[in-house]
């Protein structure tokens, strides 16, 4: 990839998410340690600036949220340049105020999924900080972008789960009353995984849905989430746009720089 090209900050597409660039874009194929990534790289310009692009779930949606790459996904982006990260994604709500069309950016992860590969680092004495799971300066230029048609939550805590089934009716009950907001099915272990190769890291979720535990009728269905999904997309589509232009630093921020003074057993990309 030439120089001109290597893009500092990149978006992961969720469920319906799939393409990001409405003017021309490069695509780079690109293999890591792990495999191949859910698909090849798209990289384009937002306002004048490289972005790379990556369908977390492939372009024709392949991979369920427990078989996705996620190692290569996320190795893949750093080793072609990418030091900052927007996840955009899907969620269902824990709360009956945060109805479908409501943006959240979580402040807080709580991991129930099992069986993913979530490190990067199988052996060693090497321990990650991740009391705080997302990057604030990529928290704060989302929420800023907030605009009339998707306003934004600032915080929130996302619980994600290994789908791909959605939850009981007591399991989402259970989760709302521990006080957490959002259920999704891929922020674990993306977001940890980003933590461990340095790379700033923030979830922007879009409600799709009440989860099965809020109310009366047959529960959560795939079919409706897409359909709110799709109906909302263009608006937080824009709204991405307006959160990779309201970043202004290309590096990964001093708080997400987690490896100072350890030695590694392998050199980051």
């Amino acid at each position: 990839m030439s120089l001109d090209l290597r893009p500092a900050l990149a978006v992961i597409g969720g469920s319906g998410f799939y393409d990001f660039f409405d003017n021309e874009a490069t695509t780079v194929e690109v293999d890591t340690p792990y495999g191949k990534p859910s698909a090849p790289i798209a990289v384009g310009e937002v306002e004048g600036r490289p972005v790379a692009f990556l369908p977390r779930h492939g372009k024709q949606h392949e991979f369920a949220p427990h078989t996705l790459p996620y190692q290569a996904n996320m190795w893949a982006l750093r080793s072609i340049g990418v030091r900052r990260i927007f996840a955009p994604c899907a969620v269902g709500s824990l709360r009956a105020d945060w109805g479908p069309g409501t943006v959240a950016v979580p402040d807080q992860l709580v991991d129930r999924t099992s069986g993913r590969a979530q490190t990067y680092f199988d052996g060693g004495g090497v321990h990650v900080s991740f009391a705080d799971p997302y990057c604030d300066e990529l928290r704060s230029a989302a929420t800023k972008s907030a605009t009339d048609a998707l306003p934004v939550k600032a915080s929130g805590t996302m619980v994600v789960v290994q789908g791909p089934r959605f939850s009981t009716r007591a399991e989402s009950r259970w989760f709302a009353a521990q006080g957490w907001e959002l259920v999704n099915m891929t922020g674990h272990p993306e977001a940890v995984l980003a933590r461990e190769l340095e790379m700033c890291y923030a979830a922007v979720a879009l409600v799709t849905d009440l989860d099965a535990g809020l109310e009366e009728g047959d529960g959560v269905h795939a079919v409706d989430v897409f359909a709110e999904f799709k109906k909302n997309l263009g608006p937080f589509k824009e709204l991405i746009r307006r959160s990779v232009s309201a970043v202004t630093g290309t590096d990964t921020c001093d708080r997400c720089r987690v490896h100072a003074g350890v030695s590694l057993p392998f050199e980051l990309p």
